[in-house]
């Protein structure tokens, strides 16, 4: 080999070293990203799991609650009209700051910087000044 071959040889085989090295990188961005996103649809697959059982456990309650309390049909009627005029009092009064409220401890960002966004570091000052308003 000439001298002349052995630079041409060595410029190809960098230049073959160098797009390999941008693959590699690329792939590891990637990688990165599925991992990210790998553990961000973990934890709202928990956090959904723990609500779906606290809404099974109430729901349990609800349907064992009838069952228990067998009350004379007037005094129970006048006692659910009742519950339904206090739960219409309370649904008109706050029902927003509740639900967002609901929403924030449920896991998710109610801040108008991420809102909708899972928190996954912990309390977020936005939304606890949003909330404290």
């Amino acid at each position: 080999m000439e001298k002349k071959d052995i630079f041409l040889k060595m410029d190809e085989l960098d230049n073959q070293v160098g797009t390999f090295h941008k693959e590699l990188t690329a792939l590891k961005q990637k990688v990165k990203e599925l991992l990210e996103d790998n553990k961000r649809l973990s934890e709202e697959n928990n956090q959904l799991r723990q609500l779906f059982k606290r809404e099974a456990e109430l729901e349990r309650e609800v349907v064992k609650a009838p069952a228990k309390g067998k009350k004379s049909g007037a005094s129970q009627e006048v006692q659910v009209l009742a519950e339904q005029a206090f739960a219409e009092a309370n649904v008109a009064i706050g029902e927003g700051h509740d639900n967002l409220t609901r929403l924030y401890h449920e896991g998710f960002h109610i801040c108008n910087v991420y809102y909708g966004h899972l928190r996954t570091e912990g309390d977020c000052l936005f939304c606890l000044s949003f909330l404290n308003k």
